[in-house]
């Protein structure tokens, strides 16, 4: 789709500067701009490719000022990256599909679909189910019976999502999610193997959630597995049963969460973080990469390694860990004076 850089700084409630209405195409990084692409400048360190891009147009701060020509057609926003962002969006809806069912689909009794919905080829769609208005099912994805979808949610190709469970407004399933598998419930027997127990709870996804490509999200034993709304879940990434998952939580890939836990609202874990079951995490909780949770955690705190400390804490453990063989060779020799005397 092309669009004119008037129309594009009407969007952004920009202010064009330079040639005046270029045709764009295409978003590009500035250090790759080509004819036809737009750009932006949101940090410093790459302003040198501003004067040299090759893209038509470029985003900059409205104060930006430039130290010498600038070959490219300015349009002068307050934020760059938001206004990027705002772009991507654009562009990426303008691919998106259109609407209608695919003679390849499978819908179940007293299903209902909401209006202006997309439902791809070989999309299985249980019975009872409740799809709200401009939902987007990709094709072969698995919605079970009795689940509940609302307004504007996507679900990418191959999301599997098992009955009963519910998923809210404008959320984001990416390829692979799996939501309302069995929670990892057995117990052991004497002789040594395991008897399932069955998992009859469900998981309650809110409104603004959006989850990774291959993440999952199991059911709950009894009652419901819950993210709250605006969580962002990255790829690969495991929540187990019965967790509740605080609102405007990010994770980064291959973060787990064992059961029960209760994560907190606006906590940030990065990738390879493990948590153990049963615990509490409090509100504004960030833990570093590869960090392991094994007890609870205050509101406001840092974590840093596995076991997890507090960073500041755990930083002085590295300190200590590192000089460990020169704090051994002068407890032995303070042993063998003590030992002379």
């Amino acid at each position: 789709m092309n669009y004119e850089a008037k129309q594009i700084a009407k969007m952004l409630k920009g202010s064009i500067e330079g040639e005046s209405n270029p045709t764009v195409w295409k978003l590009c990084k500035i250090e790759e701009g080509v004819e036809g692409g737009i750009t932006f400048l949101a940090n410093p360190k790459y302003t040198h490719y501003a004067y040299d891009t090759k893209a038509s147009v470029i985003l900059v701060k409205k104060d930006f000022v430039p130290e010498k020509e600038i070959p490219a057609t300015m349009i002068r926003v307050d934020n760059p990256y938001l206004s990027m962002a705002q772009l991507l969006k654009v562009f990426n809806d303008a691919n998106r599909p259109g609407k209608g069912k695919s003679r390849k689909c499978s819908i179940g009794r007293k299903s209902k679909l909401g209006k202006n919905c997309y439902v791809g080829e070989f999309a299985v769609i249980g019975r009872n189910v409740t799809i709200g208005n401009n939902v987007q099912i990709y094709p072969q994805v698995y919605i079970g019976d009795n689940v509940t979808i609302g307004d504007d949610t996507i679900l990418y190709a191959g999301v599997k999502i098992y009955r009963e469970c519910q998923v809210g407004s404008r959320c984001i399933l990416h390829a692979g999610a799996v939501v309302g598998a069995d929670g990892f419930g057995f117990a052991p027997q004497e002789d040594g193997t395991y008897s399932k127990i069955d998992q009859i709870g469900n998981v309650v996804i809110e409104d603004d959630v959006e989850v990774g490509a291959n993440a999952c999200i199991d059911r709950a034993t009894m009652g419901s597995t819950i993210v709250q709304r605006g969580v962002k879940i990255d790829n690969l990434c495991q929540i187990a049963h019965n967790v509740v998952v605080g609102h405007d939580t990010a994770m980064a890939s291959q973060t787990g969460i064992a059961g029960s836990t209760k994560v907190g609202s606006n906590c940030v874990f990065a990738g390879q973080v493990g948590i153990v079951g049963h615990i509490e995490v409090g509100d504004h909780v960030i833990v570093a990469a590869q960090s392991g949770v094994t007890r609870n955690v205050a509101p406001n705190s840092t974590m840093l390694g596995s076991p997890a400390l507090d960073a500041s804490r755990q930083r002085k453990v590295y300190v200590l860990t590192r000089n460990i063989e020169t704090m051994e060779k002068r407890l032995a020799e303070v042993e063998k004076k003590l030992k002379n005397e």
